[in-house]
């Protein structure tokens, strides 16, 4: 029998990054995400890993971006403004096709906010964030257990894309404490990272060149080019999402993160009222699972979207459904997440 241990997010993301592999992190203190970078600091030299405190948010996300062009496994993590000033560099890292994992621990905003959860850096992650035609993988769990799950996934989807992966928490899954297991890592077949790495020109292997900049415009046509046609190929092979008993409902809650825990308790109490309502919690923010909403538009009479901000993800779900059914927005931004009472009563009222 696998023992179970008591862990918070933050911690369950520190392990699950050390379990998967990740031997550097570098990161800045910022609350709520500052147990992880303590944990990082604690754990990371028993494992011959490297740890440092940077000068700044960028500096962190800089030497990600040198770590990950040698191949190896590198982490940074921060919560919404320093995530921000990170943007540039994860640009980069994009743009030179860098297997990077950024766990964003929200907090709100915009400017320096509070400190209390959110999720209202739903635009910044899914649609890349920084400047030029870019995507980043963006996976959300629900539970301290999902968070230590998808972490080690994240490293395989970086490595297997060559691409950023950002795992979008929050402050509420941060800092929450629960039981879970460190299941272990994905098996997956990973590309080989001599072909590219910066490991040394040695026995007379070609050289390997690592940059984001192109001489000409054809050049960097050709090379968005590229981009899209990879963007387009992990839309169709790594989506992700979770259903909560909408295969009669009548209306289909969406909700991510937090406010989906709170929504699949109000999908029982609903039920046990008669009521069919239904769930569809994205795993992968990005790629979003537009064909499954689309689908199940057509067998619904609404959906409710459900977020902690003030409308993101609900676009998203407009554009999915394309008009087949009614899509309602519950959100909100400061005070915490929504109770159970206030989602009932908004579907009382649909």
């Amino acid at each position: 029998m696998v023992e179970k241990v008591l862990v918070s997010g933050n911690d369950a993301a520190g392990e699950a990054a050390i379990r998967a592999g990740c031997r550097f992190y570098y990161g800045y203190p910022i609350t709520p995400q500052n147990e992880l970078t303590a944990y990082m600091a604690e754990h990371m030299p028993e494992v011959g890993g490297t740890f440092i405190q940077a000068e700044s948010e960028l500096a962190a996300i800089n030497m990600c971006y040198g770590t990950a062009a040698t191949g190896h496994r590198v982490m940074t993590s921060s919560s919404s403004p320093g995530v921000s000033l990170k943007q540039e560099g994860i640009s980069y890292c994009a743009g030179a096709e860098l297997p990077v994992v950024v766990v964003n621990v929200q907090r709100e905003g915009p400017g320096l906010g509070f400190i209390a959860a959110a999720q209202g850096d739903y635009f910044q992650a899914t649609r890349g964030g920084g400047h030029g035609d870019y995507r980043t993988i963006v996976l959300a769990p629900a539970s301290v257990q999902e968070t230590a799950d998808l972490i080690m996934d994240a490293f395989d989807l970086a490595d297997l894309w060559r691409i950023p992966v950002v795992v979008l928490s929050d402050a509420q899954i941060g800092q929450l404490m629960e039981p879970m297991v460190f299941n272990e890592a994905p098996k997956r077949e990973l590309p080989d990272k001599s072909t590219w790495a910066l490991t040394g020109a040695k026995d007379g292997r070609k050289q390997h060149i690592v940059k984001s900049f192109f001489w000409t415009s054809a050049d960097i046509r050709t090379f968005n080019e590229h981009l899209r046609e990879k963007h387009v190929e992990i839309c169709e092979k790594e989506v992700r999402f979770e259903d909560t008993q909408v295969d009669d409902a009548e209306i289909v809650i969406v909700a991510f993160g937090t406010p989906a825990r709170i929504a699949g308790a109000v999908v029982a109490q609903m039920r046990a009222k008669g009521k069919k309502v239904g769930l569809v919690r994205p795993i992968s923010l990005w790629p979003f699972p537009t064909d499954h909403l689309r689908n199940l538009a057509g067998h619904v009479r609404a959906m409710l979207v459900v977020e902690m901000n003030l409308g993101q993800m609900v676009e998203d779900v407009k554009l999915s459904v394309e008009g087949r059914c009614p899509v309602e927005f519950l959100g909100f931004a400061g005070g915490g997440p929504p109770t159970a009472a206030q989602i009932i009563e908004r579907l009382q009222k649909m």
